[in-house]
């Protein structure tokens, strides 16, 4: 086990994530399907239809109606889980020493948690991670070991470059559990028409938007702020211009967190200081019961 996120896999153990709609998948699971057997949780009664199991005919129903029933169920699937993960320059913010965990530091144990906690409820569980040098590509699987894997590539990672996460969206498999997490400060319009295509073909998505708390709330005095994905003249912040930024980064924010709803998609707002444990469980929480996760 990878030591750094021991304390997150303690901290999720017994937490499970069921779909909150029926899946798609035929492998045999732990989430309702689309599909009805007569086999599982009860569902309804349908006339009996020639070539019908006659085992599964209600003969109580039967006795009491003299017209042959069989009773349905609710099937149950696996649904295969991804995250894609942003390993761009501008999530390493803010460098080591400073006030709160960095934005990689915070996305990777959410990353390894929620994949954690997928594992558990016995779905197959994928990561792709993009970065400028060699993105990591994991498709979804069950074998043993797959999620100590991840976790060894993910800890051994260094955010740099401005590597698109737009293109690794179109790899992940139509009938998955797509989860982004970024900053959003890269290629985040061809990452909504990337998901937004993969929606309409029944897909699902959610974008765990991480923020630093200095992002939120800008330190007093004056900064030298500097794009570390663009080759931009940096610029300086200081107490006159301040509110300019807040009123700015605001826009930002509210623009990602309405493209994302728009579009059906869940979304979830994360400051890179929040306990990952109680990240995970909300996102969790919000995604089994509706569309849509708000403020995590």
């Amino acid at each position: 086990m990878n030591h750094a996120f021991g304390p997150i896999l303690d901290g999720l153990r017994g937490v499970r994530w069921l779909a909150a709609d029926r899946v798609a998948a035929h492998t045999s699971g732990t989430h309702r399907s689309r599909q009805r057997g007569m086999v599982g949780e009860f569902a309804e009664y349908r006339l009996y239809r020639q070539g019908d199991d006659p085992r599964t005919l209600d003969w109580k129903l039967l006795a009491r109606s003299d017209r042959p029933f069989v009773r349905l169920a609710d099937d149950r699937a696996q649904l295969p889980t991804v995250v894609l993960l942003d390993a761009s320059a501008s999530m390493a913010f803010p460098m080591p020493g400073g006030s709160s965990p960095s934005k990689w530091v915070a996305a990777s144990a959410i990353a390894i948690g929620l994949l954690a906690v997928a594992r558990a409820t016995g779905d197959p569980i994928g990561c792709l991670v993009a970065h400028d040098v060699v993105p990591l590509r994991m498709a979804p699987r069950s074998r043993r070991g797959t999620l100590e894997e991840i976790m060894h590539r993910i800890g051994t990672t260094t955010p740099s470059g401005s590597a698109p996460l737009a293109p690794l969206i179109h790899e992940v498999p139509r009938h998955a559990r797509l989860v982004v997490i970024s900053d959003a400060l890269g290629d985040h319009d061809a990452m909504v028409a990337a998901v937004r295509g993969r929606l309409g073909a029944g897909g699902s998505a959610m974008l765990v938007h991480v923020v630093a708390p200095e992002e939120l709330d800008l330190p007093s005095g004056v900064h030298r702020v500097e794009d570390p994905e663009r080759t931009v003249e940096p610029r300086q912040i200081s107490s006159a211009n301040r509110r300019a930024y807040a009123e700015s980064f605001g826009a930002f924010r509210e623009a990602v967190a309405t493209a994302w709803y728009g579009m059906g998609a869940s979304y979830a707002l994360v400051p890179s200081d929040r306990d990952p444990v109680r990240t995970v469980r909300a996102l969790v929480a919000a995604a089994a019961s509706s569309l849509g996760a708000g403020r995590a």
